[in-house]
């Protein structure tokens, strides 16, 4: 049979198309595979990399855990997103012998050595402070013993690991009608991470910050030995370490003590447009006797529909007379205050909160009051966490200035900064609170002012990394600078918390007179400057002397 002359010529065309489609494919295949030998070879060649700068005896040591030398990047980035320090492996320990083990074998290895380890929590530092370049990155969160133990006698307390967070131990200690005395606004936080800066919160004026509310520790120094230390025990070694952003050793337990846990909060929120009777107002709370169980402030810029923004948590006094509050431009402050009670004592709370409210100036339409659980109310900025993550937003960059003022500068610094540097508030929230420094231990290695009341001024930034407006990475960034640059140049006193410098000269004017104590413990527990480089204070095998 003789094929029809059309359909003979769409068979040779679509024969040759096939062709070329199977040429194509093939070729196609063929460019896949040599892309993935490539990313193959390159993952290897990283890995390699990796490993050689881990000698082969630390990897013959006999531990619980492992090292990890593979999916790094996650350990070269930490919240404030902005420093990335790739390092060569991960430890996951399994018991704190594995830590002593890594770290005693660097320590033995000497100068000669560049290894530098770091203690990695929950990585919510904003500097690259848990981040090592080509060091080793211990994962705190992997270390599971000892177990969570609590005692329950006419002084509670309870043991924690370094890596445990701060939420976990809040749940497990309600269970014993049990919880800490001092917390920080946000709880995904590890013990070792917040203890080795300070924790602060709401609760400070009262009780200080976490590090006035620490028994005892367990310490694995710079040299790789294990020490239990405390007030009484080690006593320079247990100061040090608190607040002493890693620098003389890792937290891997400690004696946390605690208190009856309440049942329930009045969370209160009123606002101001007078920063002078804002700043009265808190003070005489944070004085008396009789007062609110945790005090802060947060400032206001350029914002509208504030109220409306929290009806779906608080409810106004009067709804009438809160509708018809206009903020017409201004700066505003907000004093938040919380009243923790047991349910039966309700009706006492009530009368409580009315009599310390009726002592203050507020704007009589801006009282908005909410009733929560304590669990609720501690964990409150999760909340917020969760939102931002669903549209994306957690991960951005987050250029903070956290500040300690003293008192009889901070209507100087108020008036400069909320008055002319800052133009917008809406990149994050402003912190504003006053703390007792009575509550304070001096003997620690945190550096704070000397009056016997300071303010906390956190500027709590997020920014679009693509942006080129005020919303931007490199404009927040000079806008923080121009408030430091302001602070220097009135002489304000003022101390960074969660420090950050890039020069030890300018660790030398933060620490002060501390700065030479501060030497010398590094010399003690510390010598060659293994542990922690990602403050940039000292850099390893250098002379103390």
């Amino acid at each position: 049979m003789i094929p029809y002359p059309k359909y003979n010529n769409i068979q040779k065309r679509s024969e040759k198309t096939n062709f070329f489609i199977i040429l194509n494919i093939n070729k196609t295949m063929l460019m896949r595979s040599i892309v993935l030998l490539l990313l193959t070879f390159t993952a290897i060649r990283t890995s390699l990399s990796a490993i050689s700068h881990i000698p082969s005896s630390l990897l013959e040591l006999p531990l619980d855990g492992h090292f990890s030398f593979d999916e790094l990047h996650h350990a070269a980035k930490d919240f404030g997103n902005q420093i990335q320090f790739l390092p060569s492996a991960i430890l996951y320990p399994k018991c704190v012998s594995d830590i002593a083990l890594t770290i005693e074998h660097i320590w033995q290895m000497g100068p000669p050595s560049d290894l530098k380890v770091v203690a990695r929590g929950h990585g919510h530092s904003i500097q690259g402070q848990s981040q090592t370049h080509q060091g080793i990155v211990i994962n705190m969160e992997s270390l599971k013993s000892p177990a969570m133990n609590f005692h329950r006698g006419k002084s509670p307390y309870v043991d924690v690991r370094g890596g445990e967070l701060w939420i976990n131990i809040l749940r497990e200690s309600l269970k014993y009608g049990l919880a800490p005395k001092s917390w920080t606004d946000y709880l995904h936080l590890t013990v070792g991470g917040t203890l080795s800066n300070a924790g602060i919160s709401g609760q400070a004026f009262r009780h200080g910050p976490q590090i006035s509310n620490v028994h005892q520790l367990e310490v694995v120094t710079g040299k790789g030995e294990v020490v239990k230390c405390s007030e009484n025990k080690n006593e320079d070694l247990f100061y040090s370490i608190l607040g002493g952003l890693g620098q003389f050793g890792i937290i891997t337990q400690a004696r946390i003590s605690l208190e009856l846990a309440p049942d329930m909060v009045k969370w209160i929120r009123v606002l101001y447009s007078d920063f002078d009777t804002f700043t009265r107002d808190q003070e005489r709370l944070i004085s008396a006797e009789k007062t609110f169980d945790y005090i802060e402030g947060f400032v206001i810029k350029n914002r509208t529909g504030l109220l409306n923004n929290w009806r779906s948590s608080f409810s106004p006094q009067d709804p009438v007379q809160a509708s018809q509050f206009k903020s017409d431009g201004k700066v505003l402050f907000c004093l938040e205050m919380a009243k923790y009670f047991k349910l039966r004592e309700s009706d006492t709370v009530i009368e409580e909160t009315e009599k310390l409210l009726s002592q203050l100036n507020y704007i009589s339409s801006t009282l908005f009051i909410s009733e929560v659980s304590y669990i609720e109310f501690l964990n409150r900025v999760h909340k917020s966490e969760l939102n931002l993550r669903s549209m994306g937003l957690w991960d951005l960059p987050h250029p903070w200035l956290n500040l300690l003022i003293p008192r009889s500068k901070i209507h100087i610094f108020a008036e400069e900064v909320f008055g002319n540097i800052l133009r917008d508030t809406n990149n994050g929230p402003i912190l504003i609170y006053p703390v007792n420094k009575s509550k304070w231990d001096n003997r620690t290695s945190i550096v704070i002012p000397k009056e016997d009341v300071f303010y906390l001024v956190a500027f709590l930034s997020s920014a679009i990394p693509t942006s080129t407006g005020n919303d931007g990475l490199e404009y927040i960034i000079s806008q923080n600078k121009k408030i430091l640059d302001f602070c220097q140049r009135a002489d304000l006193g003022v101390k960074q918390y969660l420090p950050h410098y890039t020069s030890q000269e300018d660790w030398k004017a933060h620490f002060g007179p501390q700065w030479e104590s501060f030497v010398q413990r590094k010399s003690a527990y510390d010598p060659l400057a293994i542990l922690a480089p990602g403050h940039r204070i000292f850099h390893k095998a250098v002379s103390f002397l």
